[in-house]
This record gives C-alpha cells, sequence and structure tokens, in this order.
C-alpha cells in the first residue's frame, strides 16, 4: 500500500489532474449545455393522470420470457409475469412473495418439491396450476425448443406435476445453484409461439400492445394476487438518445428512467430539482486479462496494472460518485461475498517496482519510452470509450503503453470470445448467484462451454468450486466460494473496476419509488403519482428507495 506522503500525493495528484483529463477526453460534454439550455423554460407534467410513463432505450426483442434475454425485453416480463421464486435483497433465492411458490423443499439431494399459492389468475381468468409450471420448465427439456437459456436446466433430469399446486423437480446430479433457476416467469400451458409478441401472465400488468420502436402499453391488473397496482398502467417508451431521455425528463413528458441515463445526465438532472434515487447494485465493470499471454501471463505485472488505475477517481470523476470501487464478481449485497481478500489501491510507486521485479524497468528515467506495451478492446460506447482513455493515462503514468482500440459491440464481442485480445473491458449484468464464478473461473469454462473469456486456471480453484457445486448447504457453499474468492482476488485475472449505482431519474410528482439491487421494473406497481408540486409533495427524501448511492 502507499505510504502516507503517498496518498496525499495520489490525492492531490486526482485533485489537479482530473479536471485537465476529463475536460481532454469528454467527461462534462455538450450535451449538458444542450440540457441545460432546452430545459431552461421548466414545464410540468403534460398529463396529471395515473399512468407512468418510463423511457427506456431499445426496443424489446421478445416478450416470451423463456427466449427473450435483453435487458428491455426482461423489463417487460417483470411486469406482465412473476417468477416462480424470487431473489430477495441480499440475493438469496425465496419463497413466498413476490413469488408463485408458497414454499420449496429439498428432502433430498436431487429432489425439489415447489408448492404454488392457489387463487392465483393469468389475465386471460384461468387459475395458475402446476400444469403450466411442468409446461414453462418443460419447454427447456424438449431438445426442439430453441432458447439460450436452455443450458441452465442441463442438469434437470424431469419436472412433473404431483398435483394441482405441487410441482417435482428431479436432478442428474446435486447442483447446489439449481434453486436460482427456478427464479423464471411462468407462462400458461400451451402458449406456443404467441407469447413472442403477445404476453399473458399473472404479473401485476396487462399487455394491451405493442408499438414497434415507440412504445409498449401495459394497464394495471385488476385481479393481480398482491394487490392492485399503485398506478393505472405503465407506458414503456423507447428514447435511444440520451440527450432526448433528458430533456423528456425535465420538460416532464416523461414520468421515470432506470438506469438509463449516464452519470452526467443524472447530475444535471439532479441540480434541476428532479429526483435521483440511487441504490446499491449488483453489475460489475471489469478489466480482463488473457492468461494466454506471455506478458499478462506473469502475476507481478497484472498486480502492477492493478495498482496503477486509480478506481476512486474513475468513480468520483467519471462515474460521478455513482458507483463503488469492486474487489470482485459478487457484489457486496450478495450472500457468499467475501469481504477478506487481496485489494489494489492506486500506488504508483508499488507498481512501478512490481514492473522492475518483472523484468520491465524504466528504459530512460523520465523520458518518454515506455518500460512495455499493451493493447486494450473496448466498445465504441462512449462511456466505455472514455473510460479507457482514463485507464490509458493511468497506466502511462508507470510506463506501460496502451493502444486503445475501439470497435462495434459484435466485432469486439467476437474477439474476446476467440481469445483475440491482449486486455479489454466489459460488465456483467445482474450478477445474482455465487454459481457465476464456476462459469467465469473454472478451467472447462472456456468459450463456448462457459464465460472463462481469460483462459484462467488453477487447479485449487476447480477443486473448490467442484466442492462448492456439489455442496447442498448454504453454508458449505460459503465456505468453499469464499475461498474461491480470495485466490482469484490474489490471482487477480481480472482488474475490477467498479460497482454499478442503480439510479432512477424520477419527476418531483411521483411517490415510492424504488430500487432493489437488480433494479426490477416489478417494483413499478408501488409507485403513484400526485398532483404535480402539490400539498403532498416533500421531497426526493419522502421515497422509501432513496439511499445512499456508494
Amino acid at each position: 500500500m502507499s505510504t502516507p506522503n503517498a496518498a496525499t500525493s495520489n490525492s492531490q495528484w486526482r485533485m489537479a489532474r482530473w479536471p485537465r483529463l476529463c475536460a481532454r477526453v469528454g467527461i462534462g460534454s455538450w450535451l449538458l449545455g444542450v440540457l441545460v439550455v432546452s430545459g431552461c423554460a421548466r414545464s410540468q407534467a403534460t398529463a396529471n393522470d395515473d399512468i407512468l410513463r418510463v423511457i427506456i432505450r431499445a426496443s424489446p426483442v421478445n416478450f416470451d420470457p423463456r427466449i427473450g434475454t435483453d435487458e428491455n425485453s426482461q423489463r417487460v416480463h417483470q411486469l406482465v409475469y412473476d417468477h416462480l421464486l424470487a431473489i430477495d435483497d441480499r440475493l438469496r433465492v425465496v419463497a413466498g412473495p413476490p413469488a408463485l411458490a408458497a414454499s420449496m423443499d429439498n428432502p433430498d439431494p436431487l429432489t425439489y418439491i415447489v408448492r404454488l399459492r392457489p387463487g392465483v389468475r393469468f389475465h386471460d381468468g384461468h387459475e395458475l396450476t402446476a400444469t403450466d409450471v411442468v409446461y414453462t420448465f418443460g419447454s427447456f427439456l424438449d431438445p426442439e425448443f430453441i432458447s439460450a437459456r436452455k443450458g441452465a436446466y442441463a442438469t434437470v433430469k424431469s419436472v412433473k406435476a404431483l398435483d394441482d399446486y405441487t410441482v417435482e423437480f428431479k436432478l442428474k446430479e446435486p447442483f447446489g445453484s439449481f434453486p436460482i433457476q427456478l427464479v423464471m416467469h411462468v407462462v400458461p400451458d400451451g402458449a406456443g409461439e404467441s407469447l413472442r409478441t403477445f404476453p399473458i401472465g399473472t404479473g401485476p400488468y396487462r399487455f394491451v400492445r405493442y408499438v414497434v420502436d415507440d412504445q409498449v402499453e401495459l394497464t394495471a391488473f385488476e385481479g393481480y394476487w398482491d394487490g392492485l397496482p399503485q398506478n393505472a398502467g405503465v407506458t414503456l417508451r423507447i428514447v435511444p438518445d440520451e440527450t432526448m431521455r433528458g430533456l423528456e425528463l425535465r420538460k416532464g413528458t416523461a414520468d421515470l428512467t432506470v438506469n438509463d441515463v449516464s452519470p452526467d445526465i443524472a447530475y444535471q438532472l439532479e441540480k434541476s430539482g428532479v429526483q435521483v434515487i440511487k441504490a446499491q447494485g449488483v453489475d460489475y465493470l471489469y478489466l480482463g486479462l488473457n492468461m494466454r499471454d506471455p506478458v499478462l501471463a506473469d502475476r507481478r505485472v497484472r498486480h502492477a496494472i492493478a495498482y496503477a488505475i486509480d478506481r476512486q477517481a474513475i468513480v468520483d470523476y467519471l462515474r460521478r460518485g455513482l458507483a463503488r470501487p469492486a474487489v470482485g464478481v459478487l457484489s457486496p449485497v450478495a450472500w457468499a461475498f467475501e469481504p477478506d481478500v487481496r485489494q489494489f489501491g492506486h500506488d504508483v510507486t508499488r507498481a512501478k517496482q512490481l514492473l522492475d521485479e518483472a523484468g520491465y524497468p524504466d528504459p530512460d528515467g523520465d523520458g518518454p519510452r515506455p518500460r512495455l506495451r499493451l493493447s486494450l478492446k473496448t466498445s465504441t460506447d462512449e462511456y466505455f470509450r472514455l473510460q479507457a482513455t482514463v485507464i490509458q493515462q493511468n497506466l502511462r503514468e508507470v510506463g506501460i503503453d496502451v493502444d486503445v482500440r475501439s470497435y462495434e459491440f459484435a466485432t469486439f464481442y467476437a474477439d474476446v470470445l476467440k481469445g483475440n485480445v491482449q486486455m479489454y473491458q466489459l460488465q456483467w449484468v445482474g450478477v445474482t448467484d455465487p454459481d457465476m464464478l464456476r462459469r467465469v473461473y473454472h478451467s472447462t469454462q472456456v468459450p463456448p462451454v462457459g464465460f472463462n473469456r481469460i483462459y484462467y486456471t488453477n487447479p485449487e480453484v476447480d477443486r473448490l468450486i467442484d466442492l462448492a457445486t456439489a455442496a447442498t448447504t448454504d453454508e458449505n457453499r460459503r465456505k468453499y466460494y469464499g475461498e474461491v474468492q480470495k485466490i482469484v482476488a490474489e490471482d487477480a485475472p481480472y482488474i475490477s473496476l467498479w460497482y454499478k449505482t442503480n439510479v432512477a431519474v424520477a419527476r418531483p410528482n411521483l411517490h415510492n419509488v424504488r430500487l432493489t439491487p437488480q433494479a426490477s421494473f416489478w417494483t413499478l406497481k408501488d409507485v403513484r403519482k400526485v398532483a404535480p408540486y402539490g400539498p403532498a409533495f416533500s421531497g426526493p427524501s419522502d421515497s422509501p428507495g432513496s439511499q445512499p448511492g456508494s
């Protein structure tokens, strides 16, 4: 770690250097000026009604929750359907509200028994029974059914109804993380292809219509088992341009957006009096290092890179505080998170020492020649491009020259999957179960089988992950996964950057805006409108969802 003097120096460097660096890479760009100028004539809501107008950035792809995996399709699923099991705020799998299951038992390592709550009805009026659950999960066992989700159910041997409200799942082998696979939306028996374009579920909202690339209209479901929503419906408006998303919120022609404006726009809107509600999230952004690369195979080089990157400055300036420095794939809100792991503060001196030890001395003292050269691939997304520039500057300070190459996402992602990278930056979205550690770090999980895109191999990590996978108690799983996190943090195949802070930007007349760690849209059912700026409004703190972000 840095000495006190070094820490003071680093702090002074950030204060002096970041304003100039931000100006150079475009932080606080013209978007803010457009937002301020265009929003000067402050307007109130165009209509005082009970429909929530929620802005999303892209169109949904498929309304069938067994198939649609893109973010905006899943947002529709969260409003129209209900999960069989649910995830609580500590990311544990639970039965009971808001899940359709009243209980779940695990009488032996290969058997899970789920009992449904009676009286739940689909939007077409028929009652939910075990037959609907069997149909939903049986789809993934059907060789003719095509879905990217099917791999998650490879250990399922059978699913059958024991009676109208009881379902039995049989596994081929013990799999401690199986319950997370039951956090799946249930569809009506025999629904078939129709769900792709016209969803029918048991959720708090009924589907009305989809105007392609414009909006999705939903209305409150009067027969919802968990009580009538606090609003008359939700209209998801598709606004691809970020500046326009900010302007619509500023003018009051939209009511709310969740995680769909940049930190710069959220900051500017908050200054204008719009509610900005924050809560810890589970999205994790990292720098991946290809372990097959001869330079990056040296752990001393990986540690030097980790010490060189100023995560706190990225969080403070580039994210405007809407994140927290990360230490691993699992978020601190997760029940299996291990806090006692190797962490890397910003320490330029230590980074240089490690590069010396690894055989990369400074060739010309304070001169311009680098110790070594590396490449960093990223997408053309504006935020990722800016962050890559900041990382490039950080590594230059310790003598590593970085060639930043940005590509359209499909091209960039294909290179990552093929291992055609030295370093790359990506984020994991919605990490809820520690089994993610297996998919990312087990040596058998290299693409296309799994997500070990850095080609990391450690026999002890493999052994511990195998023990955790077969464990039948959370206590044992927690113990094994904790050891995995400690070893991986020391090996540093990923350089952890930050955990995302979920951000909802809402008009002042919205009450009860609440964010879960996954930023689920299901909580929109509890949001209510009051007259804009009327006597019932007492400011952003009135919302129980208002929490410190990071």
